[in-house]
């Protein structure tokens, strides 16, 4: 990115969950912006009736550097164009509305999701993927879509993967981990009580962790030893956001296949090339 962002982002994804100071800074940082980008975090705790280090705890809250983090993507954020709320789909709606709506839809949480993606934690996890034995991947309904996904994709580049549709047989895989091994656990919410369990039997297993969760704090990502994020966008009342919410997480997927790919191109490369040409003669 050419500059930090995603500060709108991380506020609304996470004022439900924020102290109530917390969340009278938020809403002050959201209805002020202009303002709030040329103060001292003294001043935000005068102007918004709390404190500096309320500031200050809010900043840990969004896991930023400090308040000047937090004052450089709101800046970002303004100099963005004019930012666009997820639209719900209608009843009867027209057909080129709908394609217009979703593929908005789409666009919007996919740049949310790079303003809150840290590259510093994709690079931890490119690294932990390398020296992996083995990727036992995990998700429940629509995060089991992407588990899949991921699955088939580290196959055909040469790497032991597992995905099982059944949540028994993951646990019994993964209780026969071992510690070269990498727990991938994926869910939107970063609640989803089978993941929660699969992320500890893993640490119980001294088994290394990665996340990909919304943003925000939740039991999976404060587990995880590597935490990754999509856009925190709350679902709307037909669940287009969780429609959303996939495409974000296939993303975040597709990003650290690729990055993986590119530290060891000729190697992965040739086991794509053998995968497809294999695939190619069972087709004929």
């Amino acid at each position: 990115m050419s500059y930090l962002s995603g500060g709108f982002a991380m506020l609304t994804g996470i004022m439900q969950d924020l102290p109530k100071s917390e969340q009278k800074i938020a809403t002050y940082i959201m209805n002020a912006p202009e303002k709030v980008i040329t103060m001292t975090a003294k001043q935000l705790g005068e102007v918004s009736e709390t404190s500096s280090a309320a500031v200050i705890r809010l900043c840990k809250s969004l896991n930023l550097s400090g308040f000047q983090e937090l004052k450089m993507r709101i800046a970002g954020d303004l100099h963005k164009p004019d930012h666009k709320e997820y639209r719900e789909i209608e009843e009867n709606e027209p057909l080129d509305s709908i394609i217009n709506k979703m593929t908005q839809n789409s666009i919007q949480i996919i740049r949310e999701t790079e303003q809150v993606l840290r590259q510093e934690d994709v690079d931890k996890a490119i690294q932990a993927l390398q020296k992996a034995k083995a990727i036992h991947f995990f998700g429940m309904g629509a995060s089991g879509l992407v588990a899949a996904d991921a699955q088939q994709k580290f196959l055909r580049a040469g790497r032991t993967a597992y995905y099982l549709t059944d949540p028994h047989l993951s646990f019994t895989t993964l209780s026969n981990a071992t510690e070269q091994d990498v727990a991938f656990a994926m869910s939107y919410s970063g609640e989803t009580n089978e993941t929660i369990k699969f992320v500890e039997l893993a640490k119980e297993r001294g088994v290394m962790t990665i996340s990909l969760t919304k943003y925000g704090a939740n039991t999976i990502s404060n587990q995880a030893d590597i935490s990754l994020t999509t856009s925190p966008t709350q679902e709307a009342i037909t669940r287009s956001a969780a429609t959303s919410s996939r495409l974000a997480q296939l993303h975040v997927m597709d990003i650290l296949f690729m990055a993986f790919v590119s530290t060891q191109y000729e190697q992965v490369i040739r086991s794509l090339d053998r995968t497809k040409e294999i695939i190619d003669q069972i087709n004929q």
